[in-house]
């Protein structure tokens, strides 16, 4: 465990180094640039700053529920307890189940409408053919009906 506070230690020693020894090249070569494209960088790192203050101010007044990464790839809804931002987030979260639980009850009852036209048709069937229903009860009215298609 100590070797690898060490090391980060030292990783991020050797980071900050190489972060200075960029900015001291980059100072001394901005030195030697036309006065035309300091001027476009000085007004492009102005326009990036108001940007930034923006979205400082932007992120302050953001709303108390908030996608927020709660480690790995997933995101979860963040909400203040005063605000009552916890009990929408509660609610929002409870939404697709229930909505997957009336897709469930519609698709059961559009299966069970299909089961009773199925037995309708069937009782249709069997109540508007010459042959009585006892006939389809009997073993040698199957044989019959067999011999028949053959």
């Amino acid at each position: 465990m100590k070797k690898s506070v060490a090391f980060s230690a030292e990783l991020e020693a050797r980071m900050v180094a190489f972060g200075q020894r960029i900015a001291r090249h980059l100072d001394d070569s901005s030195q030697a640039l036309p006065h035309d494209v300091t001027e476009r960088l000085r007004f492009a790192r102005e326009q990036a700053l108001a940007r930034a203050r923006a979205a400082r101010l932007a992120q302050v007044a953001a709303p108390a529920w908030r996608p927020v990464a709660a480690g790995g790839h997933t995101l979860a809804l963040q909400g203040g307890p005063a605000d009552g931002g916890g009990r929408f987030a509660k609610w929002l979260s409870a939404l697709p189940l229930a909505l997957l639980v009336v897709g469930f009850l519609m698709a059961q009852e559009g299966l069970h409408h299909q089961e009773i036209e199925a037995a309708a048709d069937v009782d249709t069937a069997l109540l508007s053919d010459s042959v009585p229903p006892e006939a389809y009860s009997d073993p040698g009215f199957a044989e019959f009906l067999r011999d028949e298609k053959e």
